[in-house]
């Protein structure tokens, strides 16, 4: 496993590749409504991010056809935009994207509902959010690294939801994917230990029923096996002297 350190300013850039992406998200949040297809808030998407300067890092990665990946009710993650995915009232749809700014990457994902949605659907994405921010409250140097996924896990199972073993977050610099990988679920190991500059993505991935998941045809689209909803939630943290800082939410 060959984990990077980050110097002070390798972290600035990053610090401003996550400010750029959080008003991405914020847009696409702003374009959430019954009637809109996936793919115009695809192309919503792209569009600020060329716009702030950045470039979309989802974009033919590894293949992906799209600037920002987004998943309706049981797509867990992955789904491609298309135009005939039209969101319906009391659907929920998750955005996970991000881009590159001066050869820097940040990754961040939201769940939201359109319109109207259920209690039911508003409290998986409320505890879905909350498991990450129980989960960094772990992320500090000398730690260890599952001390975060043990800290997901344990949020998340009293309210008997699944938690996705599939899919993890994972290192981030100068590319989208660097080593390590951070699991959502309690290991039995430690991981590494934290040090400061070290930059990861944190993002709980959580079903309503069972923890299983498939991909569609089209290879790329993650579901639940069982059609429950999912939820997911990300940000590009980076480990300090002290408290993570979180590299892609708007500062006030």
């Amino acid at each position: 496993m060959a984990i990077t350190i980050k110097t002070d300013e390798e972290i600035d850039l990053m610090r401003q590749s996550g400010q750029l992406l959080a008003k991405v998200h914020e847009e696409l949040h702003a374009a959430v409504r019954p009637g809109i297809s996936t793919l115009e808030l695809d192309e919503i998407g792209e569009k600020t991010i060329r716009a702030l300067g950045g470039i979309p890092n989802c974009k033919n990665y590894e293949g992906f056809p799209a600037s920002v990946c987004i998943s309706v009710n049981d797509e867990v993650v992955h789904g491609i935009p298309s135009a005939d995915r039209i969101l319906q009232e009391g659907d929920i749809v998750t955005f996970d994207t991000g881009l590159i700014y001066k050869g820097y990457h940040s990754d961040a994902a939201r769940t939201w509902g359109v319109g109207k949605i259920s209690d039911e659907a508003q409290k998986l994405i409320d505890v879905t959010r909350e498991s990450f921010f129980e989960g960094i409250k772990k992320a500090r140097a000398g730690n260890r690294l599952h001390d975060i996924s043990r800290a997901i896990d344990d949020y998340i199972k009293p309210h008997g939801y699944g938690i996705v073993r599939e899919l993890t977050g994972h290192g981030i610099g100068t590319s989208l994917h660097e080593d390590p990988i951070v699991p959502n679920y309690r290991k039995f190991f430690r991981g590494v230990k934290l040090r400061k500059g070290m930059t990861i993505c944190v993002e709980p991935m959580i079903t309503m029923g069972e923890r299983y998941v498939g991909w569609l045809d089209d290879e790329w689209t993650v579901v639940t096996v069982d059609g429950s909803l999912a939820a997911h939630y990300e940000n590009t943290i980076a480990i300090t002297d002290g408290e993570p800082e979180i590299l892609t939410l708007e500062r006030s």
